[in-house]
């Protein structure tokens, strides 16, 4: 990927319909080289529509879809990672009984010997992903132990370099911090800092706006398949973030539509016992 343009990926007023169910309506967002785009938004506003549509698993219905300020469309998750654009999904498609280093180069493993004699080349598996995950920051006690025994922060570690050592320059990260802890969530949070800081365009897919403003350059807030636009931290505070993202005004109107319930149920309450007084107070004149 010629990496001159300092726009890595844009998408310019793309649609995405399933039929007569439109999934995404006129969204436009883009990421440099060397910057953390955050795409907020909570569940159900269109983030898995998106980022599926930029990794080449769905094509817009609308719209231009640009790599380095050139239009392309892509066929199958195959086109993406060909122009250097790797999706790291949640479930971070990891073997957890296989090794590290065989999690690391799955799919496309160095072999030693030739014909029958062909294997996989444990050393130079051990070693590479030793070396390629030091130059990230990361630190892996043994290659060989079993993946399924790193914590969920180191699991997300592994597959972040893993995506960058097989040319990614452009890191879609699915909600990599969603069902991990603070401390393990700060580790996934410095080694997208780590991808930023080797240039790479991070778009960093996520419905906690705390994490994405501890790390995020740029943020799309994304609600019911729009766009509510681009801001960057100047333009928008963490608590209007908050606001934009969780849709508080309608929370706001829900809350005074149910204080008003409140109110006639409290009114009804009181007028049904001052009606009980009433019959109370006729009875003893009666006697």
């Amino acid at each position: 990927m010629n990496t001159k343009s300092t726009t890595a990926l844009e998408v310019r007023n793309i649609s995405k319909y399933f039929g007569s169910v439109i999934a995404l309506s006129d969204v436009s967002m883009s990421v440099h080289y060397g910057e953390v785009m955050c795409l907020l938004g909570d569940n159900g506003a269109g983030k898995s529509t998106l980022i599926k549509t930029l990794a080449g698993v769905h094509q817009q219905s609308e719209g231009q879809y640009l790599v380095e300020d050139k239009e392309v469309r892509f066929n199958s998750p195959r086109d993406a990672l060909n122009h250097g654009i790797a999706t790291v999904y949640q479930d971070l498609a990891m073997i957890p009984l296989m090794s590290i280093s065989r999690n690391f180069f799955l799919g496309s493993e160095p072999t030693k010997g030739r014909g029958l004699f062909k294997s996989f080349d444990v050393g130079l598996a051990n070693r590479r992903s030793r070396e390629e995950m030091a130059k990230m920051g990361i630190d892996i006690r043994d290659p060989s132990q079993p993946v399924g025994t790193l914590s969920g922060g180191e699991r997300q570690s592994v597959a972040i370099a893993r995506a960058v050592y097989f040319g990614a320059k452009v890191l879609i990260l699915d909600e990599p911090t969603a069902a991990l802890g603070v401390k393990q969530a700060g580790t996934v949070l410095r080694y997208i800092a780590q991808a930023r800081a080797k240039n790479l365009g991070v778009i960093f897919i996520t419905h906690n706006p705390h994490h994405a403003y501890a790390v995020g350059d740029r943020f799309t807030i994304l609600k019911r398949g729009r766009t509510f636009g681009t801001f960057t931290k100047e333009e928008l505070g963490r608590e209007e973030m908050v606001r934009m993202m969780s849709g508080a005004d309608e929370l706001d109107a829900l809350t005074h539509e149910l204080q008003e319930f409140e109110h006639t149920d409290q009114l009804k309450a009181s007028g049904k016992a001052a009606e009980v007084d009433q019959q109370l107070a006729d009875n003893l004149g009666k006697r």
